[in-house]
């Protein structure tokens, strides 16, 4: 009895129920199961030993990553589940415990905090599939075929040596992939300590065709007509005013430039305003264009760049093209 009410005070906790959740649908580091939840790391860290020693989920390592999952005994039908000795090992490997929280798991399915930690889960399996390192070495050596961003570079051989304008560059990862192809980019950001962050990143990746500027994308720190590219990815949603936003990056291109924009389209993850920041829950095809068209460019697109069934995060990659003088 005291073994059985230890293993009851272990899942008398919201946030452990939570892990044993998500670590049912996919195996996850400490990193990103403090990302999905929003909890600090040495909560994350501290939950995970009490659901291991409970014998409820097992750690593997791989890659210098410790990486954990329910454990495939807890999920036997009980007519299967072997009897092994061991402090809560007996009861935790009970199949009908494991029948019992998944009946509340789909019960409690629609909860809301329960569809953002989906919502989350889901965006830490896109940036795994889609990062710089998981698909190549430490010197940058892409798998031919096999990345989105061996691709990406691949098409930058096929544009001229442009002057790009980044606004909104966060960290600069895009920034730094543009400077592969441009002849110059100049990279604008708010906050101080995200450029300083940039700048440590080009510094290390040897970049040397950067600047970069702080600055509001509403109030860019450029002049008319300086750059032939302005970008706005992922921009838009953090802005105070995107309809000024766009019409600054048309404000900084030459006539016959391009305005490029990569934006999060509409969605109902209201989530993200408090653990993000954003401003605003995405915009749709019709928004998206109206803001292009507002701000006097011509020959607009409006494309979906990426979707994944069953993710409420659909990005979106529209563009307009500047009206030439005359």
């Amino acid at each position: 009895m005291k073994d059985a009410a230890a293993l009851y005070r272990v899942l008398g906790d919201e946030a452990r129920l939570r892990l044993l959740r998500v670590l049912a649908k996919e195996r996850l580091n400490v990193t990103e199961l403090t990302s999905i939840l929003g909890l600090a790391q040495s909560g994350v860290s501290r939950h995970l030993g009490l659901l291991k020693d409970a014998g409820l989920i097992v750690e593997t390592r791989e890659g210098g990553y410790s990486f954990y999952r329910v454990a495939p005994e807890v999920r036997l039908k009980p007519d299967t589940t072997e009897k092994r000795e061991g402090r809560l090992k007996a009861a935790a490997k009970d199949g009908r415990l494991w029948a019992l929280l998944e009946s509340q798991f789909s019960a409690a399915a629609h909860d809301r905090s329960l569809r953002a930690d989906e919502a989350r889960l889901a965006e830490v399996l896109r940036l795994r599939k889609e990062s710089f390192e998981a698909h190549g070495d430490e010197r940058g050596q892409l798998v031919p075929g096999k990345s989105w961003a061996a691709w990406a570079r691949a098409l930058g051989h096929l544009l001229p040596p442009v002057r790009v304008a980044d606004l909104g560059c966060g960290e600069g990862y895009l920034t730094i992939e543009a400077a592969r192809w441009a002849k110059h980019v100049i990279g604008v950001d708010r906050s101080e300590s995200v450029l300083r962050q940039a700048r440590a990143l080009a510094r290390r990746r040897h970049v040397t065709n950067i600047t970069w500027k702080q600055g509001e994308i509403e109030k860019a720190p450029l002049a008319d007509a300086s750059v032939d590219v302005a970008l706005l990815s992922q921009a838009l949603h953090h802005a105070a005013d995107p309809k000024r936003a766009v019409t600054e990056a048309a404000r900084v291109v030459v006539p016959g430039g391009r305005v490029l924009v990569l934006e999060l389209r509409a969605h109902d993850q209201a989530w993200v305003r408090e653990r993000l920041g954003d401003r605003w829950l995405g915009f749709d095809d019709k928004s998206l264009r109206a803001l292009l068209e507002g701000a006097g460019l011509t020959d607009l697109k409006v494309t979906v760049g990426a979707r994944k069934a069953g993710d409420p995060f659909a990005v979106l990659v529209a563009s307009g093209k500047k009206k030439e003088r005359g």
